[in-house]
């Protein structure tokens, strides 16, 4: 019962994340957007792998991680850059 509830916030979260990703008016919202997008990503698997009991996805968990955080410096690092 408590997957289910966790999956359904994490959806919806999803969903008005992409709605922001969509709609944002700067490329900045949009950024951000995404990176939250990554974050209820790896969010599931972690759930995923909680109601499984295995640590298949790890390594998949570890990586969006670090590209969500690689872009994320990156972008910043840009708009920083052009001000």
């Amino acid at each position: 019962m408590v997957i289910y509830t966790v999956g359904g916030i994490l959806a919806v979260a999803a969903v008005l994340a992409l709605y922001r990703a969509v709609r944002g008016p700067s490329i900045l919202d949009r950024v951000l957007a995404l990176d939250v997008v990554l974050a209820i990503i790896g969010a599931g698997l972690v759930v995923s792998m909680v109601a499984n009991r295995h640590l298949d996805n790890l390594i998949l968990l570890v990586a969006i991680s670090l590209i969500g955080f690689i872009g994320s410096v990156t972008v910043a690092r840009f708009v920083t850059d052009r001000k």
